[in-house]
């Protein structure tokens, strides 16, 4: 018990004199920019001993000087316990860990460490200030940091504009301490990059700042080319001009030109004029401008308008029944194209594209296709390819054939498949035959350009060669296929009677158009000659000359004769036999101040009416057949030719120059003719209508003697079985001239409204 109480009071005693003797402050780690000063702080409560520092472990010395450190000195008082370390004008060397000591009290301070910062040397770029780039080669601008502690931070600007993508590195130097950092900037410089300005800024902790430094880009680059097409979009065969636009540096050198990689050796300059064609859509037009540093080629197409081209051809295609097929048509064509496939003879568009797929095609597959390219509005171009389906013999031949009893006849197969038939095989009643003769009957095969044709020729076509049914059959690769034909008697016409119709027929046709070309003649001359056409009518009159021998005061007539005189001589034929029309007959129309026009006269029939247009002269008509009565002057006969009845009536007047005495042998007719009223003044003489002389019958005129009983002379056709003819009444002779019958012809139809003018009227 007694040692553990001396045990207790020994300790007691120890610490009650280290409480005593105790730091009260004590270093900490600080850091400092080199060339500044730094105080390490160390407060030691109740000591009076010796205090000391110790740098890395190592003592600085006792006292307030520290001799063998020039820039470490203890800064306080002892009797307030402080013993500070000063550094003044810190150093790298500096940097270290530091300890405050209480040697006779057996205590240390905790560690401190001291940290100098050194800010790196100003940045520097390799090349700077300027830098000779090529354009198109990739370059690293390069800024170094040297000899910085911590490390430098290299941050890039270019006009300004922080720039990313750098690498950065760093090396530690010698003294383990200091580092120097490196940073690459890549770029890839044009000639948008000449005079442009990089910079690169360097930063630490001891230089939060940093320093920046600058580099100018010089780039030399071959030449940038622009080139271009005036017009833009033309037709073949225009002309365009080609513009080459260029700028470069150092300045350019000269250009050169080709076409499809075809140097175009008379295009020298920067602008080429040329006259262009399809070829100029696919094969480019390139320029190429150098200088010293290099060449530039820019190529372009030409957006020309061509019809379509055809690029790749379809080509002919043999394959299987059951297969699938594909056929191949390109085109080219500008603007783009519509492509359409179809079969030959079908307007059924199979594909719009450059192939035409068939799956599992058939021998109904088999035949001709078209590859149809249309550039709108430009052209229009197809290709025919042909497929052949191989399989078993397709039979084409009519089922019925024709031939002639007793002469040579043919019976023919025609197989137009493929591949073609190995064996052909007619057969008939109890006889096959494949090639050769037998009997009457030969096989003949005739290869063509589109198949076999097997014949089978039959000497002395009997009856029983029109009872028989022939059999073909042909058999390739794939199989057989069979036709049966029937043949049938044909009827064959003489010779004679062939020959006959033929040339009947050519009679006819050539009567035909004689007519034809008579009629059309006619009509033409006579529709020149005095016929004025207006108010939908044509007025026609025809007028018997008067013998020149008779009346030679009578003014020479030169017109000819016309259509509508010429059908009438036609019709009264009859006349032709009884009287002979030695005068020229004329058409003129009597009112020439009133004219009419033609309403149509191309074709129909001719209705010439007499009309009561002018009062200046009168005519006595014929009556018609009617029960005998009282005679009398009809002013309105219904008809004087009428279609229906056949007759043809005629009428006389006299053409004169007053209603003074009658003047020629008709005179002696006109005793008892009533009188009537006399034409109106300005009518007399000279009247133009269209007469029929009856001078010719000088011979039967001795006839009639003076003073008769009738009232005129009637000529026409005979008196119908039970009618009797009415008198006809007579009138005064006109004038000087020579009695005249007036002849008119006019349908049943007729309008007798107007008198002594006949119309002309074609119905259509």
């Amino acid at each position: 018990m007694r040692i553990l109480f001396l045990c207790l009071l020994t300790f007691a005693e120890s610490h009650g004199q280290a409480a005593q003797t105790r730091f009260v402050e004590e270093p900490e780690d600080q850091t400092v920019v080199a060339g500044q000063r730094i105080v390490l702080s160390c407060v030691v409560l109740n000591y009076s001993g010796i205090v000391q520092w110790t740098k890395d472990g190592l003592a600085l010395g006792m006292g307030q000087g520290l001799k063998a450190w020039p820039r470490y000195r203890i800064v306080g008082t002892a009797d307030s316990g402080q013993y500070n370390l000063e550094i003044s004008d810190a150093e790298l060397s500096d940097d270290a860990v530091y300890e405050c000591q209480a040697t006779e009290a057996a205590l240390r301070s905790r560690r401190a460490k001291l940290t100098v910062l050194i800010p790196p040397e100003d940045p520097t770029i390799d090349g700077a200030p300027e830098i000779l780039l090529r354009a198109g080669t990739p370059y690293n601008l390069t800024c170094r940091a040297r000899s910085a502690k911590p490390a430098a931070t290299i941050v890039w600007y270019r006009d300004g504009l922080q720039q990313d993508g750098a690498i950065t590195s760093t090396e530690v130097l010698a003294d383990g301490k200091r580092e120097t950092t490196t940073s690459l900037l890549a770029i890839n410089p044009t000639d948008l990059d000449i005079g442009r300005v990089f910079s690169c800024r360097s930063t630490n902790d001891a230089i939060p700042a940093g320093k920046e430094t600058f580099v100018k880009l010089n780039v030399h680059h071959p030449p940038t080319v622009t080139l271009s097409i005036q017009p833009q979009t033309v037709q073949e065969g225009e002309r365009v001009v080609f513009t080459c636009m260029a700028t470069a540096n150092p300045e350019i050198k000269g250009y050169r030109w080709a076409k499809g990689g075809v140097i175009i050796e008379d295009a020298k300059e920067n602008k080429y004029d040329t006259q262009v064609d399809y070829t100029f859509f696919t094969e480019p037009v390139s320029c190429e401008v150098h200088n010293d540093i290099g060449s530039t080629n820019v190529s372009t197409l030409v957006d020309v308008h061509f019809a379509p081209r055809i690029v790749v051809d379809p080509k002919p295609t043999v394959t299987d029944i059951g297969s699938d097929v594909t056929l191949t048509c390109v085109w080219s064509g500008n603007p783009p194209l519509t492509l359409t496939w179809t079969k030959k003879e079908s307007n059924m568009v199979l594909s719009n594209s450059n192939q035409l797929y068939l799956k599992s095609v058939t021998q109904a597959d088999a035949g001709q296709y078209v590859c149809k390219a249309i550039v709108p509005r430009i052209g229009v171009g197809e290709r025919e390819v042909t497929l052949f389906v191989n399989g078993p013999p397709i039979i084409s031949s009519e089922a019925v054939q024709y031939a002639v009893r007793g002469d040579r006849g043919k019976v023919e197969c025609f197989i137009g498949s493929t591949p073609p038939p190995d064996r052909i095989a007619w057969a008939w009643k109890e006889n096959i035959l494949e090639a050769g003769t037998l009997e009457r009957y030969t096989v003949e095969r005739t290869n063509t350009g589109s198949g076999v044709l097997s014949t089978l020729t039959i000497n002395n076509v009997m009856d029983a060669d029109f009872q028989t049914r022939y059999n073909c059959t042909a058999w390739n690769s794939f199989g057989p296929g069979t036709a049966i034909i029937q043949l049938e008697e044909k009827e064959v016409l003489p010779v004679g009677i062939i020959a006959g119709a033929t040339i009947g027929a050519s009679i006819l046709v050539i009567s035909f158009l004689v007519a034809l070309a008579c009629f059309l003649y006619r009509r033409r001359k006579g529709s020149r000659k005095d016929v004025t056409l207006r108010k939908l009518d044509i007025k026609v009159e025809t007028v018997n000359r008067e013998p020149l021998t008779l009346h030679a005061d009578r003014e020479e007539d030169t017109a000819s004769v016309s259509t509508a005189t010429r059908v009438m001589k036609a019709i009264y034929s009859s006349f032709k036999d009884d009287v002979d029309l030695k005068q020229d007959l004329r058409c003129d129309t009597i009112d020439t101040r009133e004219e009419y026009e033609l309403k149509d006269p191309t074709n129909g029939y001719y209705n010439v009416r007499a009309h009561e247009d002018r009062p200046s002269s009168r005519t006595v008509l014929y009556a018609d057949y009617r029960a005998p009565g009282a005679a009398r002057y009809d002013t309105r006969p219904p008809s004087r030719l009428s279609h229906s009845s056949g007759y043809a009536q005629l009428n006389t007047y006299s053409r004169g120059g007053g209603g003074g005495g009658a003047a020629g042998p008709a005179s002696d007719y006109a005793a008892e003719a009533p009188p009537g009223p006399g034409p109106p003044p300005g009518t007399a003489g000279g009247e133009t209508a269209s007469q029929l002389s009856y001078e010719n019958y000088a011979g039967h005129a001795a006839a009639f003697p003076a003073g008769a009983g009738y009232a005129t002379y009637r000529l026409g056709y005979g008196q119908p079985p039970g009618l009797e003819r009415a008198p006809y009444d007579a009138y005064d002779a006109m004038g000087k001239y020579a009695s005249a019958t007036r002849f008119s012809y006019t349908s049943q139809h007729s309008d007798y409204g107007q008198r002594f003018q006949q119309r002309m009227q074609t119905h259509v």
